[in-house]
């Protein structure tokens, strides 16, 4: 339990005031792990500062029961910004989403770790992305959109896992090639040679298959002399932007709706047709709250003409997870039961009135979809991405 120790401080600062659990502010739980559970409380927040502090005193242990119930998280944060417990600079004192890597830290370390997330980790590691697809496919995605290998050009599109392999996400890398060709952007992709950037596998806990992912990223854009990347997930972004500190101070990171607010910004994409629907937008916790980027889909959604735009009760830093962190997206370890945090938020975004449910990253757009369908929501609310709404209004 070395990598708990190191988070031992937060364990006992903890004073179990509960207010992680949401309630003071919501009448349902802001937890991804906790609405699709029993309504125990060893799956709250404040449950699992207490399991770690038992397993710190030596009256619990790591054991297959806990093991499932560390990986239910998705890595969220919204329990960080919920406690109350703050040092004098404003940042938290107590991480539960932290406790909680540590202790998947421990389980890989000990070999522990389920099943689901054992042969996530052994497809990353073999075939250099999650999908456990060859490297050959991964550019396959953009055939006929005469895209080119990156050389210099002023972005390196680092489309992701999602954007290679998954059909949803290979849509929204699609859109956002079109606009990005439509806004004069000079930019190439790596294709074949991407790899995973590994947010999912260092938040799962494997910290030395990330660090392997890492280096390995790092020396391929170097050697091409990167200088600015535009990623599709928010997921990739985070970790570019917080754990690559070899790209600190010598490479521009920037989320895809941030490129396209500048090129709106500064007329190189011109909405000329009506939208005519009414939008709601939902914050992916990897673009908002782990990197408080709220502003630019936003933007870009009240620049088109007969969008109206109405807000979720969540909204923001208040949103609620589509479910799909902390590795879930390919584990499944939350499930997708009628309570779980996708179908919640498609049901949240239906009784909006909205009819379109715009969306800023691939893992959320498939969560979504997914649950509009189980909803029986297919026909009143539509789930598109940002860049799939800006170019359905940019072309004729």
């Amino acid at each position: 339990m070395d990598h708990l120790l190191r988070e031992k401080f937060g364990v006992y600062r903890c004073d179990g005031f509960g207010i992680c659990r949401g309630g003071y502010h919501f009448k349902v739980s802001p937890c991804p792990m906790f609405v699709g559970s029993d309504g125990f409380e060893s799956h709250t927040p404040r449950g699992v500062i207490t399991i770690a502090r038992g397993i710190l005193e030596g009256s619990l242990a790591y054991t297959k029961e806990i093991a499932d119930l560390v990986y239910r998280c998705t890595m969220c944060g919204n329990c960080r910004l919920l406690c109350g417990a703050e040092y004098e600079d404003g940042g938290p004192m107590i991480d539960p989403a932290g406790v909680l890597l540590a202790m998947r830290a421990d389980l890989v370390e000990n070999s522990l770790v389920p099943p689901p997330v054992r042969d996530f980790f052994k497809n990353v590691h073999r075939y250099g992305n999650p999908f456990g697809e060859p490297a050959e496919e991964r550019g396959k995605w953009g055939e006929g959109l005469g895209l080119e290998e990156y050389e210099d050009h002023d972005y390196l599109f680092y489309v992701g896992c999602e954007g290679s392999y998954d059909e949803r996400g290979k849509r929204m890398a699609v859109a956002l090639s079109r606009l990005m060709a439509l806004g004069g952007v000079s930019f190439g992709i790596l294709g074949e040679k991407e790899l995973c950037e590994g947010n999912e596998v260092r938040m799962s806990g494997e910290t030395g298959l990330f660090q392997w992912l890492a280096d390995r990223l790092v020396l391929r854009f170097t050697e091409r002399g990167v200088r600015r990347i535009v990623t599709l997930s928010p997921h990739a972004y985070n970790a570019f932007r917080n754990d690559y500190p070899a790209l600190a101070g010598g490479c521009e990171v920037v989320h895809y709706t941030q490129l396209l607010r500048d090129l709106l910004r500064a007329g190189r994409l011109r909405p000329l047709r009506e939208l005519g629907a009414r939008v709601t937008y939902h914050d992916p916790c990897f673009l908002g709250r782990r990197n408080e980027e709220y502003d630019a889909p936003r933007e870009i959604l009240r620049a088109l003409q007969g969008a109206d735009l109405i807000e979720m009760p969540r909204t923001r830093e208040d949103s609620l997870c589509c479910g799909g962190g902390g590795g879930n997206f390919f584990t499944d370890m939350l499930g997708g039961g009628e309570n779980s945090p996708s179908r919640m938020r498609v049901r949240e975004a239906h009784g909006t009135g909205a009819q379109v449910l715009v969306v800023a990253c691939p893992v959320c757009a498939k969560m979504f979809e997914d649950a509009a369908a189980a909803e029986g929501l297919d026909g009143a609310l539509a789930v598109r991405d940002v860049s799939e709404v800006l170019l359905q209004c940019c072309s004729g």
